[in-house]
Formats: C-alpha cells, structure tokens, sequence
C-alpha cells in the first residue's frame, strides 16, 4: 500500500541524512530489531508502509525533531517546526506573544 500525498517519507529521509545516520543505525535507534531496521526504514522513505504514531514519535525523538515536523503539509512549515525547536522558552514566548498580538 502506497501512501501517496503523505509528507512523511520524504521528511523522515531528510531528517535521518541531516543527522547523518543509516537506514539501519536509524532504524535500531528507535527500537526496531536489528535484522529488519533497514527495510523497514526503506519501506517508511518510500511510502510502502506508514509507521504507526508512537513509532513516528521514536523515529523523531531519536532524530531530534518535532514529531510534526513529519507530518508537516508544506516546506515551509516543516522548516517553521525546525527553527521553532532550536529557541528557548523565552524565545518562543516572546514570538508567540507577538504572533498573538498581531491578530
């Protein structure tokens, strides 16, 4: 079964080579047994099967994004969720003030 229109191969590739891990070294991070992670994985980046939610939230954990950030519909948003991460709360209290301001 295909997933077509899902953003989440495309984006779960990308994480795992900005973090600079394999298929398998990605796969065993988050749990997966060592003989199927690389398939498995395969088959996450090239939407043949879709990991449940709690394995999309290992999946980000282990490669320090925001669980949405796998999900995100657009690029920009995706790189939103990123940025938005690397601030401290003060940071991001100070930038959703301002968001709630401008309304």
């Amino acid at each position: 079964m295909r997933f077509p229109g899902c953003p989440l191969p495309k984006r779960l590739k990308a994480a795992r080579e900005r973090a600079g891990l394999s298929q398998k070294g990605l796969g065993v991070l988050a749990g997966i047994d060592e003989f199927v992670a690389s398939p498995r994985i395969n088959q996450y980046e090239r939407g043949v099967h879709a990991p449940g939610y709690e394995m999309a939230q290992r999946l980000a954990h282990k490669l320090n994004v925001p669980t949405a950030y796998l999900y995100a519909d657009s690029d920009a948003e995706a790189e939103l969720l990123l940025a938005f991460r690397e601030l401290t709360e003060r940071e991001r209290s100070r930038i959703l003030r301002t968001l709630r301001e401008g309304r």
